[in-house]
């Protein structure tokens, strides 16, 4: 029965045969799935986002030549990045070629040295923010976010896993709920995130979140929310990682370019943000009639801490 309703579950989020990303989406998809490709695949990807404008004017032979891999390989990948087949790939090239002429984004590397001066530092970091966040947007399967607004909107309980950094978003997560009345838990304690979802049932919704899709500690309790009945969903910068078996609705955030100084670890954080922010606005908009009135009540009641 699980793997049945998992196999709908992914038939409903896409694939091969759903709607092809858009050309914006295009680089956000090859930055998001390259980890988890082989390299002869990486290799395509690679090609691709970096000169869509190239590769958009060659054959599907004349990539797979280009690339040092087979036409079968680069089919394949255009089939992993959302598109039906190679033509729907080129269409999306010559798209994103046309944007990036009309507005390139500035030559800036997020490389940060240990000798940066702070004035390139800000620089640096602000571009990678900047590309993080639109990278997220671009990628977020807008169908999933309201599938996952609609079961939070109208869930008894929401519990949200997260370890390290992402712990930290969890909170952030639950604390907005909070504030608008709805029963919120983080758990960062992966003993207590267990025992908790044992509870869980129908009607009860569960999150997690990992950067990696693999955190052991984060997927044990979202599998026994799981298969407690409850609602399930995986915030994850790993659309195929391990997390995503035992959850109903996937929202797949940018992954982040790593550096010495910024691991991926804090450097997930920021699409993280973004998609817990898309989700409270969702539901704050799904009950305004309750929400309205307990964001200001939660106002008023911290006015007084504020006043000098």
């Amino acid at each position: 029965m699980t793997q049945r309703v998992k196999e709908i579950f992914a038939r409903e989020r896409g694939g091969p045969g759903g709607t092809p990303p858009a050309p914006a989406a295009l680089a956000a998809k090859v930055r998001t799935l390259a980890p988890s490709m082989t390299r002869s695949m990486q290799r395509v990807a690679e090609a691709v986002a970096g000169d869509p404008a190239g590769c958009a004017a060659l054959t599907v032979t004349g990539l797979a030549e280009l690339t040092g891999t087979s036409e079968a390989t680069v089919v394949r990948t255009a089939r992993l990045l959302g598109y039906p087949g190679y033509r729907d790939l080129r269409l999306a090239l010559a798209g994103l070629a046309a944007q990036q002429q009309s507005g390139r984004a500035p030559a800036i590397t997020t490389d940060i040295a240990v000798d940066d001066p702070i004035s390139d530092v800000v620089a640096k970091l602000a571009h990678d923010e900047q590309q993080t966040l639109a990278d997220t947007a671009a990628a977020l399967d807008t169908v999933q976010l309201g599938a996952a607004v609609t079961a939070l909107a109208g869930a008894r309980r929401t519990d949200v896993y997260g370890v390290g950094a992402s712990g930290l978003v969890a909170q952030d997560l639950t604390q907005k709920l909070l504030r608008i009345g709805l029963m919120a838990h983080a758990h960062s304690d992966p003993h207590l995130a267990v025992t908790t979802a044992v509870q869980l049932r129908a009607g009860d919704v569960a999150i997690a979140i990992t950067h990696s899709g693999s955190t052991g500690d984060v997927i044990e309790p979202l599998r026994v929310a799981f298969e407690r009945g409850a609602t399930t969903v995986a915030i994850t910068g790993r659309p195929d990682g391990p997390v995503t078996q035992y959850a109903d609705h996937v929202l797949t955030t940018s992954t982040a370019r790593e550096s010495e100084l910024r691991p991926a670890a804090m450097s997930s954080r920021t699409g993280q943000l973004l998609v817990v922010d898309c989700l409270f606005v969702g539901v704050a908009q799904r009950t305004y009639d309750t929400a309205g009135p307990a964001l200001s009540a939660s106002y008023e009641a911290l006015a007084h801490r504020h006043r000098s």
